[in-house]
């Protein structure tokens, strides 16, 4: 099982943090180290001062694909559900300063939440989902698919010129606006529409 993040696909996030628009999808990989056990609370890193919560669509692969048509990457998934991306964005910042790979900020032991996944049926349209997510109650960041760059069969497409992509394989679609560090005891909530799929604690 691999997870496959996608970033850069919300220009109100690009524009937050004074990235360049890009021309294509920016593609990382998270090992499968990277999954934050259920039940199990958030531990900030000793080696970040400045870890960021950056909630996401995301969306598990169904069956083998390699070079899918994206007319056809909707057969490829049928539940989806939110989660978080951890970012040390000190760590990033220094690392994009001298051209380095982002993993040691972005793929750290326990950097992805994935929340409880729902059938895709239950939705009207994957191409109109709100979605958030709530720091101690209150919203922090807030997104629709609908704002996305690349949709997600867009980006399944994509993905899998690069990767074949298989059975239980995750795939994170992208943060909207909003990202801000995380302190101990902080309590995040992520939903999809009305429903909540995951609860953490932050230690």
């Amino acid at each position: 099982m691999k997870i496959i993040c996608v970033g850069r696909n919300y220009a109100n996030h690009i524009e937050e943090l004074q990235n360049e628009r890009p021309s294509e999808p920016v593609v990382f990989m998270k090992p499968d180290s990277a999954v934050l056990l259920k039940q199990h609370p958030f531990v900030i890193p000793e080696f970040s001062e400045d870890v960021h919560h950056e909630v996401e669509i995301i969306v598990k692969i169904n069956k083998v694909g390699k070079y899918i048509e994206p007319k056809f990457a909707h057969k490829y998934y049928d539940e989806i559900s939110v989660g978080i991306d951890f970012t040390a964005r000190d760590l990033q910042s220094k690392l994009k300063e001298k051209g380095l790979p982002w993993e040691k900020a972005k793929a750290f032991d326990g950097s992805a939440v994935i929340g409880d996944f729902l059938p895709k049926t239950d939705f009207v349209s994957m191409e109109n989902l709100n979605f958030e997510l709530k720091s101690n109650s209150e919203t922090v960041q807030k997104g629709n698919s609908s704002m996305m760059l690349w949709k997600i069969d867009e980006l399944i497409a994509y993905v899998s010129q690069f990767f074949t992509l298989k059975i239980g394989d995750i795939i994170f679609t992208g943060t909207p606006a909003g990202v801000a560090a995380v302190k101990p005891n902080d309590v995040l909530e992520g939903f999809l529409e009305d429903k909540k799929l995951f609860r953490i604690q932050v230690k």
